[in-house]
């Protein structure tokens, strides 16, 4: 195993190589303060600075969140009732988000992360109003809206941790990433709580709302955040030389692959797979699937996906994130759907039911903050498998009329250690097992894995809820197929918990010459 001190090095972003080698000689504090430039910030200027940043993970929750609850008040204007064309409103959302996170990391490395995080913030806020103005139109529109939405947080999210990761030194640094984890429960409380009452009024103004807020934030962040200049080599380089380092035929062929799968698994559930169109879409995904490895491992002279450097260890962290991520959407979108469609509860009260996420949301986070680097990730990771496999369990075999206090309360406060512990585990091991060149890509490829992984589960277990349901004309028939589609989660967690104490178990046999954890 690697000492607690690798540990903590492996977790962070990388920083600026040169200013790493300073601090080590004993560096002039001008130089640091340059290298680290939030570091030298007043307490309180700091403070709004970490909020305007972290502002990216609440968006990026209450973006999910403001929806889920208000998902049949937003299709009876529409006229929807199908759950496959519904639940389009949340996959929609996080298909781009997981799709283009690697992307905008890449923008953000060659042009600047400030200004891709305001830039982020700006076409959230453009397509949110767009959202809110769809309600003139059709839910076609209201899809569209959705997806180019997540364009905003695909560009927000990877560069706010490039910007926290270049901004304070080591110390400051892994509390800034918690605080960043702990603001993703105070997201999806405000969508749970707000989208609700907004909708009381006019559910357009659960995006309107958002427009504005979001503009604001993204100009009081172009003021709190520091101005981040770009290494040397960087600012010197041709706009071709940038060109050709964004890889742009392997994102394009990348995106393209990740498009069309998701597309393929989640029109599925509308129109079924009897539809030729939606075989084309699988198999072109593949090919495209195909072109990208192609062009990532024999092409590409500055690849957007190390897949060369891949290990098997690698292998293990993405199938254990995949897994849970996706049982997290699974769990959330169908506990919330027994709910309101069988439970007979009110998305305000569901908001109240929820709200045990702040304080175990928060105290996760933080915790795992203050731990990082102490317990090897690995240990981490199984206790986030083993939480989201608890959390799936209890919502598949809670009875619709089952009181709050029972499964519901502590599937809540289960499922949050499960989503602050597997993340971070998920960085760590992922940037202890791959090159230093490679490090900074971590938290941007196991964010992508996480928000596609979430919109994929939710095309599976649409598949299987609308094939065993009887097309849902009773109580009994929605149930059952709701049901289904939690014991598929429980499957899929089950796998990932497995496939973790499996990774625990390798490490801890394997000579410590050769391992990290």
């Amino acid at each position: 195993m690697t000492s607690s001190t690798e540990e903590k090095s492996n977790f962070e972003l990388p920083s600026n190589p040169s200013s790493s080698s300073q601090d080590a000689e004993g560096a002039q504090p001008s130089k640091t303060e340059d290298a680290y430039p939030a570091d030298a910030l007043p307490f309180p200027r700091r403070t709004l600075f970490i909020a305007s940043v972290c502002m990216s993970m609440f968006i990026n929750q209450l973006g999910l969140c403001n929806t889920l609850t208000t998902l049949l008040i937003i299709g009876d204007s529409f006229g929807i009732s199908n759950g496959g064309t519904l639940s389009w409103f949340l996959a929609g959302y996080s298909l781009t988000i997981g799709t283009f996170i690697l992307i905008g990391g890449r923008l953000g490395d060659e042009f600047g992360n400030k200004k891709m995080f305001v830039m982020g913030m700006s076409w959230l806020a453009l397509w949110s109003l767009v959202a809110g103005l769809s309600v003139y139109s059709s839910h076609v529109l209201f899809v569209f809206a959705r997806v180019f939405q997540g364009m905003g947080p695909a560009l927000t999210l990877p560069n706010a941790l490039g910007i926290f990761g270049k901004s304070f030194s080591e110390g400051p640094r892994n509390m800034a990433f918690a605080w960043f984890a702990a603001s993703a429960p105070f997201g999806a409380m405000a969508g749970f709580v707000f989208a609700p009452l907004l909708a009381m009024a006019w559910w357009p103004w659960i995006y309107w709302s958002q427009a504005i807020a979001v503009a604001l934030v993204a100009v009081f962040a172009a003021w709190t955040i520091p101005d981040l200049s770009l290494q040397e080599e960087d600012r010197n380089l041709t706009m071709s030389q940038r060109l050709d380092r964004l890889d742009l035929p392997g994102g394009a062929t990348g995106v393209m692959a990740l498009v069309l799968y998701n597309f393929a698994w989640n029109q599925a559930v509308v129109v079924t797979w009897r539809e030729p169109y939606v075989y084309v879409c699988l198999i072109l995904s593949l090919i495209f699937g195909a072109l990208f490895f192609y062009i990532e491992t024999r092409r590409a002279r500055h690849p957007i996906l190390p897949v060369s450097a891949f290990t098997l260890d690698i292998g293990f962290v993405f199938a254990c994130t995949a897994a849970g991520w996706a049982t997290f959407g699974i769990w959330l979108f169908y506990a919330v759907q027994v709910c309101l469609n069988i439970g007979g509860q009110t998305p305000l009260q569901l908001a109240t039911w929820f709200a045990p996420i702040l304080v175990t949301g928060v105290a996760s986070a933080l915790t795992v903050g203050k731990i990082v680097g102490r317990v090897p990730a690995s240990y981490i990771m199984v206790v986030g498998q083993v939480a989201f496999l608890v959390t799936s369990i209890l919502q598949a075999l809670r009875p619709p009329d089952a009181i709050y206090w029972t499964y519901f309360f502590f599937a809540t406060i289960i499922a949050t250690i499960g989503m602050d512990t597997s993340l971070p585990a998920a960085i760590m091991i992922f940037s202890s097992t791959v090159a230093r060149e490679y490090q900074g890509m971590g938290a941007s490829i196991v964010m992508t894995l996480v928000n596609y992984s979430i919109s994929l589960g939710l095309g599976f277990a649409g598949t299987i809820e609308t094939n065993i349901n009887h097309g849902g004309q009773t109580t009994a028939d929605l149930l059952h197929g709701y049901r289904g589609a939690l014991w598929f989660s429980v499957g899929l967690t089950g796998l990932g918990t497995i496939l973790s104490l499996v990774y625990l178990f390798k490490t801890q046999f394997r000579p410590k010459s050769n391992g990290n954890h």
